[in-house]
């Protein structure tokens, strides 16, 4: 009767309703980490640098005291939050793409592992969502096992924005910090590496699966000395999310993103998403296409102290083929051709 399609209609506008506010909050969740990982850092120094000329300098003076007393904790395996690293908006995070996470073997307590996180895309945005929230489950998928994003040490010298990092599980990728977590933090610990890092970035665009590895062999060097295991990590989709303008070799455009890459450990790509109401327009906002992230089978490793050129080259070599090999076995089951080819520069 007439009630009853009146009662179907307001299920309808009902259920229409929810999926937006859905889809509104997983932008703004994807908003403010785009903003945190754009202007974070920089703008609560100034923000902090503001403070510190007005009537409420003393905050400022306590949390300067506070940074000076707490320097050396990123170093020390930083200070993570469950609760942090739990929060609501996380999942949405994760459904805006959706990311997900592949296991494909067990991981076992007694080891510590270097997980070498390919490619790097734009932001790394699956390396994170991933890791360092429980968005995907990785407690879950891996019980026992404390992963530990690794990035630029430059980040934690920022006010605030280290702090929010180190909530994560992020940690400095500088030997300091990677050493005490593999030699003084027990057992069970996995580092994430993006072993391709700023110049990786460079090279990403859509349609492309090309990883910088060839010549990345310092974390091979740190997996022996430490006998941590080493474990490819494959992440499809990671570089369709984000439009970029690639310079090619030679070019002032890319003599200038190498001078940023040598001198301040970062490379500034020109890139863009969608704008923020509308995938038609261009914004900062990464385009909704599915990340994947496959974690591939640990390979074993021996604790060497000084382990001698041919070693590393050996151990790094078994590495390149088992990052190939995971590729080639799931490229296909993620929207690939059977055809595709794993470029490693």
């Amino acid at each position: 009767g007439t009630g009853s399609n009146i009662l179907s209609a307001l299920q309808d506008l009902f259920w229409l309703s929810k999926s937006k506010v859905e889809k509104q909050l997983q932008i703004i969740s994807v908003l403010q980490w785009v903003l945190t990982f754009l202007i974070m850092g920089i703008a609560c120094t100034l923000i902090l640098m503001y403070i510190l000329c007005t009537d409420c300098w003393a905050i400022a003076v306590l949390y300067l005291a506070w940074l000076v007393f707490d320097w050396n904790t990123p170093k020390k395996g930083g200070r993570r939050s469950q609760w942090v690293r739990n929060w609501a908006i996380w999942r949405y995070f994760r459904d805006y793409f959706p990311i997900r996470l592949v296991k494909t073997h067990n991981l076992l307590t007694t080891r510590n592992y270097i997980f070498g996180y390919h490619p790097h895309g734009i932001m790394g945005l699956g390396a994170f969502c991933n890791f360092s929230t429980e968005a995907t489950g990785v407690s879950q998928k891996f019980p026992g096992i404390r992963p530990y994003l690794a990035t630029l040490a430059g980040n934690f010298r920022m006010p605030i924005l280290r702090d929010y990092l180190m909530s994560g599980g992020i940690c400095p990728v500088n030997r300091d910090s990677i050493d005490y977590i593999l030699s003084k933090n027990g057992s069970g610990n996995a580092i994430i590496i993006v072993v391709g890092g700023a110049a990786e970035s460079l090279n990403c665009t859509p349609g492309r699966n090309s990883v910088t590895l060839r010549n990345r062999k310092g974390f091979v060097k740190l997996a022996l000395r430490h006998g941590a295991d080493l474990v490819p990590v494959y992440s499809f989709g990671e570089n369709e999310v984000y439009q970029q303008v690639i310079f090619e070799e030679g070019s002032w455009g890319r003599w200038v993103q190498k001078k940023f890459q040598k001198h301040i450990g970062f490379a500034p790509c020109i890139f863009h998403g969608r704008g923020l109401f509308s995938s038609n327009t261009w914004g900062l906002l990464p385009y909704s296409k599915p990340i994947t992230t496959v974690v591939g089978e640990p390979i074993t490793i021996p604790k060497i102290d000084n382990p001698s050129q041919k070693e590393v080259d050996f151990y790094h070599s078994i590495y390149v083929d088992s990052l190939i090999k995971l590729f080639d076995k799931y490229k296909s089951k993620f929207g690939l051709p059977e055809t595709e080819v794993l470029e490693v520069n």
